[in-house]
């Protein structure tokens, strides 16, 4: 799994959506500079997580973008997945996936079905709110 710029923009620009918006939307020019993103490429972004209800925009001016709902409502999860499409670890597990003729002798499938697990519930753990605050779950381990 590699997550692409897409899904790694997308949190950053909730994460600034989320510490900027006030009581007001926030232009996509001032999220732009701050988080050094191309408009034109934040724009594609934007549509995207408006399109799924994650954020509200409005043009002209005033206008921008904002939240629908709390920070805390927002699982790191839920927008890799709208901006990546999937995060499974192999292509069998894809939610898509065609069947594959080897799953009933693969070794491998329950490990990796364990792996997805892990990963679902590691990043649905998460929350935009979490990532505001940088003491994020899982980051608490002492080597």
């Amino acid at each position: 799994m590699l997550i692409s710029t897409k899904g790694r923009y997308a949190l950053r620009v909730m994460i600034d959506l989320a510490e900027n918006q006030k009581d007001s939307y926030v232009p996509l020019k001032e999220t732009a500079q701050r988080q050094e993103i191309s408009e034109k490429y934040l724009e594609g972004i934007l549509k995207t997580l408006v399109q799924h209800n994650m954020l509200t925009g409005v043009r002209g001016k005033g206008g921008g973008y904002r939240l629908t709902k709390a920070p805390e409502n927002y699982t790191v999860g839920e927008i890799l997945r709208l901006t990546e499409g999937s995060l499974a670890p192999v292509a069998c597990l894809e939610p898509q996936a065609k069947s594959c003729p080897r799953m009933a002798q693969c070794r491998t499938l329950e490990m990796w079905k364990g792996l997805d697990q892990m990963i679902t519930q590691y990043l649905d753990g998460i929350t935009i709110a979490d990532l505001m605050s940088r003491d994020v779950p899982g980051f608490d381990y002492v080597i």
